[in-house]
């Protein structure tokens, strides 16, 4: 394939792209850093820079070049793992973001370390690490690899994923999540209006305008490939993943995993919290109209490509006009950079925070900065190993990923939300449920690349963990002594704390009310998914 170019007018878009968000940095940091404002920003974030960051770091290249990917090969059920952010995020912000506000923690390793003791802290902070560097910074390598290889055809994938892992962990020993966070609010409405450029350029191309487009797209594109509820034997989302794989991997990522609650912790009030994770979630909706039916579309103009995750790239470079091109060109690498540097930067706080100030508790704050950033180097040259080799495991990219976290996440979300609403849950069952978990996660995963005896989708084989690890936690638990309920109450949900809250809601604005915000957002995506069923 002969090497793609940009024009002049993408060249100076591209440029004042980034030199902008470099000033608008600069003027950002403009105090010295602590542990705090390098890990959790600060604590001063408001709801519309949480909602933007959320977006931004969901609407990453990864995340173009897999849905993209994916509803070319496979069709919009892709989609359902989108629409299940609006329902989880809900769930987090009445349940889990209160606890977690209160605690005062740097990670959610060390939130489970308070509710049930060193070991569940060690080892779901470990497993989150490998998470972290195999799936997540590896991945969003692949991902930007894909687009930017089309531009420089005879560079071997490692090179290009080694320029791009460099850039994002210089942008990150620079300034922490606070530089992340300040980029990535400005990316969220940049991403927003770029996406819908390429949704606009997309539709005209198929039909010569937008609505041209789209009435050429659902007339011409299969069925099965317009459809968010697909049969039982569909062997991307079958149905039954809505109600087992989807939901849990949905409640880890936005519930459980650093990478994401990190930003929502920078929040400087809970009601910010709430208030940006909504408007992430609603932003997520519009990933279907903006990316995913964009991405069926190139069936009609590019039906013969042979690698379905260079669908992205071809819409880039053969659809969008000179100039925005610049532009998606430039948010997409600031995006691969910021979303690497915020999956380096959530790692690295957990192997710093969780294990090296474990066994080295006299460092300074100074000292705590600079083992993060050595830390990061490391995390950045396994990555780099790494991502090439991920297009060995799957047909997309995103099937990758999902696989990914349905045969390691399920462990984690069981012994979280059994220390949210049981109190009888103790350390030695959530230990039990992790290892017990985990076994069952690696028989699976081994089967699924390896002997294939077990038919059973991955999206299916994600509940049976969680299954076997929430047995193995009640049963666990009844071995050793129940928790003391002053120690974990406050750190579980109460009905109290929900009857509180209710008295002191009806005191709040009917548009500033999480709750009735949450009902909206709700009843939307349900419109979505029944009018796309």
């Amino acid at each position: 394939m002969p090497a793609r170019t940009l024009s002049l007018l993408d060249l100076a878009v591209f440029g004042l792209y980034i030199v902008g968000l470099i000033i608008y940095g600069v003027i950002d940091r403009h105090r010295s850093l602590k542990a705090r404002d390098h890990f959790l920003g600060g604590q001063s974030a408001t709801w519309p820079k949480i909602g933007l960051s959320l977006y931004a770091s969901t609407i990453s290249a990864t995340t173009l070049v897999g849905l993209t990917g994916t509803a070319y090969a496979h069709g919009i059920s892709v989609f359902n793992y989108e629409w299940m952010a609006a329902v989880v995020l809900t769930i987090f912000c009445a349940f889990v973001l209160p606890t977690y506000i209160k605690s005062q923690v740097f990670t959610v390793p060390e939130f489970l370390e308070m509710r049930y003791g060193k070991f569940v802290r060690t080892y779901v902070s470990a497993l989150a690490c490998l998470l972290g560097i195999f799936l997540d910074a590896a991945g969003g390598l692949f991902a930007g690899a894909i687009l930017f290889q089309i531009m420089v055809p005879d560079w071997p994938l490692w090179q290009v994923c080694a320029l791009l892992s460099l850039l994002a962990g210089g942008f990150l020993i620079a300034g922490g999540l606070r530089t992340v966070m300040s980029f990535e609010s400005v990316q969220g409405l940049v991403m927003v209006f770029t996406v819908a450029a390429l949704a606009w350029f997309t539709f005209s191309a198929v039909g010569g305008s937008p609505l041209a487009g789209w009435n050429a797209m659902m007339a011409q594109v299969p069925a099965e490939k317009l459809s968010l509820v697909r049969p039982l034997d569909d062997p991307t989302v079958p149905w039954s993943g809505l109600l087992t794989g989807i939901p849990l991997i949905g409640f880890y990522f936005w519930c459980t995993s650093q990478m994401m609650v990190q930003r929502v912790l920078a929040a400087r009030s809970l009601d910010d919290g709430r208030l940006g994770s909504l408007l992430g979630a609603a932003l997520k909706l519009t990933s279907l109209f903006l990316v995913c039916l964009p991405g069926a579309a190139m069936l009609l103009l590019s039906p013969n490509l042979e690698q379905s995750d260079q669908v992205f790239s071809h819409i880039v470079f053969d659809v969008l006009p000179d100039g925005l091109r610049g532009l998606i060109i430039a948010a997409c690498l600031i995006s691969i950079v910021s979303g690497l540097a915020g999956i380096y930067n959530s790692t690295s706080t957990l192997i710093t925070m969780d294990f090296v100030r474990r066994f080295k508790p006299n460092l300074t704050e100074q000292d705590l900065v600079r083992t993060g950033q050595i830390v990061t180097a490391v995390i950045m040259a396994l990555s780099i190993a790494w991502a090439p080799q991920i297009m060995l495991f799957k047909d997309t990219l995103w099937q990758y990923l999902q696989s990914l976290l349905c045969y390691f996440v399920p462990p984690i979300a069981a012994v979280f939300i059994a220390g949210l609403f049981l109190k009888r849950v103790n350390n030695p069952g959530a230990g039990a449920g992790l290892i017990a978990g985990t076994t069952a996660s690696l028989v699976m995963f081994v089967d699924s690349i390896a002997f294939h005896l077990i038919p059973i989708h991955y999206l299916d084989a994600a509940m049976v963990i969680f299954l076997v690890a929430f047995a193995a936690i009640l049963i666990g638990s009844r071995l050793g002594p129940a928790p003391d309920p002053v120690k974990v109450g406050p750190l579980m949900f109460s009905k109290a704390v929900w009857q509180a809250e209710t008295e002191h809601l009806k005191t709040v604005k009917w548009y500033k009310n999480y709750r009735y915000l949450s009902i909206a957002l709700l009843s939307v995506t349900a419109a979505i998914v029944i009018w796309f069923h």
